[in-house]
This record gives C-alpha cells, structure tokens and sequence, in this order.
C-alpha cells in the first residue's frame, strides 16, 4: 500500500501507511493540526487514528499540549464521548486512535438539513448536559465545545476533540497573552480571563450550540471574529428561532456571568420538567463515509489586550499570532453495530455441523411493542416475561410451549423456577403465584401488599413488607414458613447469587462510612453471619464461599473498587479502579469479578492477583450486566445487540445485529443480560424478540 495523498488544510504531500500497528486505510478529514484516518484494530473494529502534522511533531511545546489531548480524551471516555484505543505522543509522528462514530457532526448535518425541530433540540441539549456533566466530574473543561465538535451517532451526541480541554489540576495553561477557541462558541471569560476558566465556559458553549442548531446561525453572528468576540462579552444573544419551549433554558447557559449559568445536573432536571421525559432516538440513521468533510469553523488565538479584543484582519483557518487552531474532528466513538460487509443476521442463521449442531433462531412470542422480555432457564424451557404475559420457549428452535395472561404492566425481572415451578416475578404486588412449567396453569396463588419486594432463594420465596417484615414462603406450596424481622435491616432488599444458598442484605449508613451485610439462611430465617464493612458496598456475587461487593461513591454512585469479604476468615480484600465506573454492573466468576459501566467500559478484575488484567471501551451506551463461560464475556446493548468479549485478553470478538423495532423511540435503560446454557447463548431485544446463537463461534453472529 503506498502511501497516502491528502489534500487537506495543511496536510504534508506524503502521509504515513502505519501509525503504530494501525494501517491506515482511508482519509477522514484535515484540520490545523493534523490529519484523521479510517484504521481497523487487530480485532476488525473501526478506528479513526489522528496523525499529527511533522511540522507540529517537531515542536516541543505542541507535544505537551497533545498529551495533554489524549490524557484529557482518556479520562473522560464515556457514554457521550471517544473512548481512546491507543496513543503514543512520544512517536516521530504523534498519534491517537479512538473508536470510529457512524453519523455526521451537528455542523454538517445543519448544513445539510436546516434547523432541529424541537424534539430533536430537546434530546441533543440532554445528551449534550449529560456529556458535559461526565467530563466535568473527571475534573476536565473542554473549552472548545462547537457544532464540529459534536457527533450525531444513532444512541445520541458525542462530544469529541479534547485538543485544547485541560484537567483543573493541570499544569500545563494557556500562553500569556493569547487565547485559543473558537469566538462564536467562547464564553466571556474566555476573552476576558482566560486563565481563570472553568466548566461555566462549556455551559455558555453549550447555549450556543442549541442556538445553532435550532437556527443555522450563532446568538453572536458576524463575519469578523473579532465583532463576535465583542457581542459574545457586551451584547445580548438573538434567540429568534429557538423554540419558546428551551429559549429560556437556552438564554441562562448565555448568561455572561460564570456562577448565573445552570450547572449540567440542573440543566437535565430543567430539561425533564420541559418534556416529562425525553427519548434518545437516533439523530441520524446514515453512516459516516470516508470522504472528507466540509470546513469547520476555525478555532483561533486572539491576541488579549483586556475586555475588548483587538480588531485585525482574520485569515480564516490560521490564528493572527501564529498559534494554529486545535479544532481539528477526531472521530470514532462507537463500536460499529455492524461488522464490515454489512448486516451480519444472515450469517448467523446457518446452522452449526457436528453433534452439537445447532441453528440459531429468533422468535416474537408476545404482541409488538410490550416492552423486552426478560427470560431464564429451567426444565428444560426458557422462561420468559413480558407485560401482561409469561409464556415458554423451546431452546432448541423457540417454538411456544405455552403463554398465560397475567395482570403485571411492568416487569423488573424473568421469571424464576423455584421448587420445580415457575415463579413470575411480581415486585411490589399485589399478588405472587406458581405456574406448572410444562402448562403455565396456575398450581397457588397468594395477595400480598401492595410495595412488597420478593425475591427466590432456593425452594423459598422472600417477601419484605412495607413494615420492614420479612415472610418466608415455601415455593411449592405458598405456604409461609417464617415471618418476622431481620436483625440491624430496617427494610431489607434481598440478593441472591447462582449455586449460594444464602440471602444477602446490605444497608449503608447515612454517611456513606461503612455497609452492614447480613447473610440469611432463606429457609429458616436464620442470620448466618453479620459484618459491618468499611465504605457503601452493594453485593455483586459469591464464588468460594467469598462474597463479593461494589464499593460505590456514597454521592454520584460511580464505582471506585471492588470488595471481596470472607465470613470465614472475617478478612477483606480490596481492588481499586483505574477509573470509576457509573452504573456498574458486575458478574463474579472464581477470582474474576467483570463489570460493565454507563457508557460501555467492561473491565475485568482479578481479585486473586489484585489487578485489572484488561479493560475495553465498547462505547455501548447502557448495556445489562455481563455474564461469562469458560471462553466468552457477553452482554446486550440497549439496541438488542448480543456482544461477545474474549474473557483473557479482552477483545471484541462478535456481536448480533441491532433490534430496535420499527416504532422503537427510546433506549431500554436496563436490558436484561443474556443467557448461556449448553453451548448457546440466549438474548432478548426491545423490538420483542427472543433469539439464539451459538456460543462456540461469535465472529460468525
């Protein structure tokens, strides 16, 4: 392969065939400071691999500003922003490889297609928010947040390019006397204070992006760079256009004083309050291409001579001091939801040779649009529930066995085989019953009150009233076997784990200092153990008689370690993240506890060694907790994607087709993880479906 021309804005007559172990394939786009191509890892996933200019590359004081990039882009990879794969700063050509988004940028697609309508606005300023809201909490401003800036992916925006973000607790600042952005996108600050910069700027950038995207223009608008850097510090914004719905919003971000602007939590809670609740639809269902795209608006260095800037002639994509702007687009955040070659349904269907053949298989055994069945494994039978039905497969082709009725609108979980019946699960009342598993005929039935939580242990049935008491039932019979409360659990939530025969409750105190973990034989009643642990745990799993614990940020709940406890030795061990996890969700098998946070970062943790011994950024914006055999991690994406992670080195090795539906608006926030039994895995989708595929081979899914 020779190597590459580009015609880009300052782009070298030859571009590198490799950047590390990357091949380059195509050209994305150029900018001031570098060039973006389409690459594949090792693994097949798509790339998009910023390769620095050799101008740049020679200057030490723009090395230290793009590590500064990929230390800001790695610490705030995230459901809304690009995960990084790989970097080296310190290479002959400084380089940085993220994952590639399908979907233009909001600039593009303006262009492209006029104003947002109003619903669309409302989810764009949400995604945005919460975007912000996750770089903030990583200690980290952006500062250079614009509509080239955002990607339009199908699960939402994404917030990329950190080349001039820096970390609070940076030491690396802005050259005396020059400012670096992009006027029409700056805050006031920005021009006035520079030094003193601070999250407040990415709200006031923010209100500016809505503007644009609501009406194809800025709240400041002129030719000059210089005439928006006065109106954006002296002038009141032009909101004409911006719906009546989010103009007021819209108008607080564009306040010119840091501390009058809404914070990002303040902006959802505003948001939700504007549409009681808001879907994340896709923006924009078409694919990226690999042509170049259109110009961006330049970011460029103004010289700083006080409130006012000095007006001088603007030469579009160069800063009037020398300093080239930074507004270069990397892309490439998400996981392409289709491996190369298009939709990879077909291939899955064929069927596999060998005495274990088996062919893979969908079904919709309930009517469209009652929400994603939630299923287990029992009988010989998968077991499954969706609003106002539980019904029965057949694992082998998912042939219906048979479906009842039952007056449940929301279902929190799949039904459960207790005591050799099926158990739907019926949280917060008012009735729980027992179905026989080869006809879903009612064999007991009993009312309960109405808030009661049940959970199955074993051949009992545990149900905490309102009151805080606790109810053991006999499974095969509904019969209560025990009532009365649980020492030092005032309302306690139950967790049971696969093959344990305890019930675990935990309760954090009200300074988030320690968790009191009590172990209860569901049987009888009875507290086997009791133990008061340092921090707020939350129960992930048991293997080994060990149990093991989330140890969760008593505020954002993002997870910071994880915890393994044994009664038998009354001795703790303790493993810290490399970074905290939001929404972590966690699946322990032997040493290794993987989880899965917001966002997409899986990670496994080797209790045993103390180690993190891989993690991978799959970008997939809420996904069900992991589950794992000898050979695979798997877990659904929101989308109805099956995903399949090598369980030793980590790496993507398939995934099924998106599920959405034709009429699917909104992303499922807590999907049900998949099912693994005898070689097969078994998963459900929000258009309704239950499918199947083989274990042995996920490349072929």
């Amino acid at each position: 392969m020779a190597p590459q021309r580009s015609t880009g804005a300052g782009a070298e007559a030859e571009l590198p065939e490799y950047a590390g172990r990357y091949r380059l394939e195509s050209h994305l786009g150029s900018g001031g400071m570098g060039v973006v191509h389409l690459a594949r890892s090792d693994s097949g996933l798509k790339l998009a691999v910023k390769v620095v200019h050799a101008e740049f590359a020679r200057d030490r004081e723009f090395r230290g500003r793009f590590r500064q990039e990929v230390a800001a882009a790695r610490r705030v990879s995230g459901a809304f922003t690009a995960p990084v794969v790989d970097a080296d700063p310190d290479a002959e050509r400084p380089w940085m490889a993220t994952l590639f988004i399908p979907g233009p940028t909001l600039s593009d697609h303006v262009k492209r297609n006029g104003p947002m309508p109003s619903a669309q606005l409302r989810r764009l300023m949400a995604g945005l928010a919460e975007a912000l809201r996750d770089i903030h909490r990583v200690g980290v401003v952006h500062r250079d947040l614009k509509p080239s800036n955002v990607l339009l992916a199908e699960d939402g925006p994404k917030v990329i390019d950190f080349g001039i973000s820096r970390p609070k607790d940076s030491e690396l600042r802005t050259e005396t006397g020059k400012l670096i952005g992009t006027p029409p996108f700056m805050a006031p600050e920005q021009f006035r204070r520079p030094r003193e910069v601070g999250p407040a700027a990415d709200v006031f950038a923010l209100g500016s992006v809505m503007v644009h995207a609501a009406t194809g223009r800025g709240p400041f608008d002129s030719d000059s760079p210089y005439v928006v850097a006065y109106q954006v510090v002296h002038d009141e914004p032009d909101l004409t256009g911006v719906p009546e719905s989010l103009a007021p919003l819209v108008l607080r971000c564009l306040a010119k004083e840091p501390e009058d602007r809404p914070t990002p939590d303040e902006l959802m809670r505003e948001l939700r309050s504007v549409a009681a609740s808001y879907d994340t639809q896709a923006f924009i269902p078409a694919q990226r291409t690999g042509e170049a795209p259109s110009a961006r608006e330049p970011a460029v260095a103004v010289q700083e001579t006080g409130s006012r800037p000095v007006r001088r002639r603007f030469r579009a994509g160069k800063a009037l001091t020398g300093a080239v702007a930074l507004g270069l687009v990397v892309a490439g955040v998400l996981v392409s939801v289709r491996p190369a070659g298009g939709d990879p349904g077909p291939a899955a269907s064929g069927p596999r040779t060998g005495a274990a053949a088996f062919s893979a298989w969908d079904t919709r055994a309930a009517a469209a649009g009652t929400g994603m069945p939630r299923c287990s494994y029992g009988e010989g039978r998968l077991l499954c529930a969706q609003p106002g039905a539980v019904y029965a497969l057949s694992p082998a082709d998912g042939t219906r066995l048979w479906r009842r009725s039952v007056a449940v609108r929301t279902v929190s979980g799949a039904p459960v085989l207790s005591a050799g019946l099926v158990q739907p699960f019926t949280d917060g009342g008012p009735r729980v019953a027992a179905l026989d598993p080869s006809s879903g005929k009612e064999v007991w039935g009993r009312d309960v009150p109405a808030g009661t939580t049940v959970r199955y242990a074993g051949d009992t049935a545990l149900l905490t009233a309102p009151d805080g008491t606790v109810t053991g039932l006999d499974a095969a019979t509904g019969r209560a076997r025990w009532t009365h409360r649980i020492a030092g659990q005032a309302k306690p939530s139950f967790t049971v784990f696969p093959r344990d025969p305890l019930a675990y409750a935990a309760s954090t105190s009200a300074d988030g200092a320690s968790t009191l973990v009590t172990a209860v034989d569901p049987g009888t009643g009875r507290v086997r153990w009791q133990a008061r642990l340092k921090g707020s745990l939350r129960p992930a799993g048991s293997a080994g008689g060990a149990v093991s614990f989330l140890s969760v940020d008593p505020v954002y709940g993002s997870t910071k370690a994880v915890v393994r406890f044994d009664p038998a030795t009354r001795s703790s061990r303790r493993v810290d993240l490399p970074v905290a996890l939001d929404g972590a969700q966690a699946t322990v098998r032997g040493d290794m506890v993987l989880l899965l946070g917001t966002g997409g970062r899986l990670q496994a943790v080797d209790m045993a060694k103390r180690s993190v011994p891989w993690r991978l950024e799959t970008s997939v914006s809420r996904g069900s907790a992991p589950v794992a055999d000898g050979r695979h991690v798997y877990f659904t994406a929101s989308d109805g994607r099956l995903l399949a992670v090598d369980s030793r080195t980590g790496t993507l090795v398939g995934q099924t087709r998106a599920r959405l539906g034709e009429h699917a608006t909104r992303v499922v926030a807590a999907p049900p993880a998949p099912l693994v039994q005898r070689g097969d895995v078994y998963a459900t989708a929000p258009d309704g479906t239950v499918f199947a595929v083989p274990a042995k081979d996920p490349s072929a899914w």
